[in-house]
């Protein structure tokens, strides 16, 4: 079972507080490293532009380099009535029920940066700058925001105003990252789910939103709604006017409004990647698979895949929604870095799914860094068992031209097993009880793992 926000003083048996060797004195790794730019990747498919009659969801994860992103299962519960929830920073109410959720999260903080609901509800976020300040002050993460909307949504559509009820409540906020240097942001999602797509993009509390009803879509770390506005902050406009940033006449082209006059230099490549993925979804109208969306997660040359620097790919998620309510929605998530290096394994809620303990980080109850005041002074080791063997393949790979090729070889085999088992399942050429669904991903975990060892 996950670790939910009223379990987070447990700690994981048989785990320490650790202090990593040669970051001590308040820093870490990432902070001794000159940021390149930060980038992640979002993509969905909307039939005619899949192959099939389902929506195709993808996202990239780009986190500092030395992050470990964890995947965690939390099934669905009902919570008592004026119950409060803590999230990274601050508390929330809690509501009566949650749903089941897949989350591939850092593992330092309680909200996501992608994943998937039992209800078949997808979301990932993209940090982005705008013309409204970016505070230091401690509220909700974008990533919390994922992560809520999921638990309370059963649509595409509900998650969008959860998160916009939320963001107007409470904000967005907080340093997001692992780092005694703040790094602050607002957000851009995707949402999906079986129907349909919704690109939500905000500029502190205000926001703008695109529906997305058929073909293909991606965001990148900057503003990319224009005038296609399906919803919108009700002040959106008028505060826009009073900036000066509007004259009020004409047309109102949300990106071209609030985007910073003079961009980060990570902006400015986010639109070199923004572009390469556009022609890449383009190119494959009408003929998007999973396969097709791994293909374009795996791309380096675009910078959609990262490898070097301060931030890179840390996990990757491609998920198919199937419009057919009748079939399961199935969920492919890496829990470890680099996607051509990766293995894409199957996840379907149903009877039965448990925590897979091999993608799940060591807690550390009140002693960790995230949580003590002032925050991240020390760096504890946040490293699962699978993502421990994949760096050691890792290095294999790169020292032993054989063996490595030997190991990716194995590795993409598995990750075939799991595209075929996916088709089975959705052709219905495989039909197994869905008390065997919840197996899928531990087992394909395992025997990952197994190639590793």
């Amino acid at each position: 079972m996950g670790r939910t926000g009223s379990e987070a003083e447990e700690v994981a048996s048989g785990t320490e507080l650790g202090i990593l060797e040669g970051q001590g004195e308040g820093h870490t790794m990432a902070s001794l490293i000159p940021d390149t730019p930060c980038s992640c990747d979002c993509f969905v498919s909307v039939p005619p532009a899949s192959a099939i009659p389902a929506v195709i969801f993808a996202k990239n994860s780009d986190r500092p380099w030395d992050e470990v992103q964890e995947v965690v299962f939390v099934p669905a519960t009902m919570h008592a009535p004026g119950s409060r929830l803590q999230c990274t920073y601050i508390e929330v109410e809690q509501v009566s029920k949650t749903h089941a959720v897949i989350l591939s999260r850092p593992s330092w903080l309680w909200g996501a940066e992608m994943g998937a609901n039992e209800h078949g509800v997808c979301i990932g976020n993209e940090a982005v700058w705008t013309k409204e300040p970016v505070g230091d002050g401690e509220a909700l993460l974008g990533m919390d925001l994922l992560r809520l909307a999921l638990e309370r949504s059963s649509s595409a559509q509900e998650a969008l105003n959860v998160i916009t009820g939320l963001l107007e409540r409470y904000g967005q906020g907080g340093s997001c990252r692992e780092d005694p240097t703040p790094f602050c942001y607002h957000n851009t999602f995707l949402l999906a789910d079986r129907t349909e797509a919704w690109v939500l993009e905000t500029a502190g509390q205000l926001w703008a939103a695109q529906r997305i009803q058929e073909g293909a879509r991606n965001i990148s770390n900057q503003l990319s709604i224009g005038t296609d506005i399906s919803a919108e902050h009700p002040e959106l406009r008028a505060h826009a006017q009073a900036q000066g940033w509007w004259s009020g006449q004409g047309t109102f082209h949300f990106a071209q409004v609030f985007s910073l006059t003079q961009q980060p230099v990570r902006m400015e490549a986010a639109k070199a990647r923004f572009q390469v993925g556009r022609e890449l979804l383009q190119q494959q109208q009408g003929a998007i698979t999973a396969e097709v969306m791994m293909g374009i997660l795996r791309n380096k040359e675009s910078g959609i895949c990262m490898d070097s620097g301060g931030f890179r790919t840390t996990a990757s998620m491609v998920s198919i929604l199937p419009q057919d309510p009748t079939q399961p929605c199935v969920h492919f998530l890496t829990a470890t870095p680099d996607p051509s290096r990766s293995v894409f394994k199957p996840f379907i809620f149903g009877v039965g799914v448990a925590q897979a303990p091999q993608v799940l980080s060591p807690t550390f109850g009140a002693q960790d860094p995230a949580r003590t005041l002032p925050r991240f002074q020390t760096q504890v080791d946040r490293r699962h068992t699978l993502y421990r063997g994949h760096q050691a393949a890792l290095g294999l790979m790169e020292r032993e031209q054989d063996q490595g090729q030997e190991l990716q070889q194995k590795q993409q085999a598995l990750e075939q097993e799991g595209l075929e088992a996916a088709r089975g399942l959705l052709t219905g050429q495989w039909a197994p009880p869905p008390q065997e669904w919840g197996r899928l991903f531990q087992t394909f975990v395992e025997r990952e793992s197994q190639v590793y060892a």
